[in-house]
């Protein structure tokens, strides 16, 4: 599995299906069953979101990366489980004290 963890200050922007562009903060990058799957996290959530980051898998469409909703729940669930793990063991506890 392929993974990559981002500095804070890995930024994209995207554009929802009604034109809105919202800012996200690249979380980290995993690879699972073939594909890849970001985690972002909102720059500036809105107050009624709820705390977390969102997951997009990204597609290949007409030569460009597209990140894509992922609506099946088993491959949803499947994915979270890997980016806790990956978010939680880059945790250095010793850093905190």
């Amino acid at each position: 599995m392929a993974e990559e963890l981002f500095d804070e200050d890995e930024i994209i922007t995207l554009t929802d299906e009604d034109g809105k562009e919202e800012r996200f903060i690249i979380l980290c990058v995993i690879e699972y069953n073939g594909s890849q799957y970001y985690a972002l996290l909102p720059e500036k959530p809105e107050k009624d979101e709820e705390d977390g980051y969102v997951i997009l898998r990204a597609e290949e469409e007409e030569g460009e990366t597209m990140l894509v909703t992922v609506d099946d729940d088993d491959e949803f669930d499947a994915v979270a489980d890997e980016i806790d793990d990956y978010l939680n063991s880059e945790i250095d506890y010793d850093e905190e004290e």
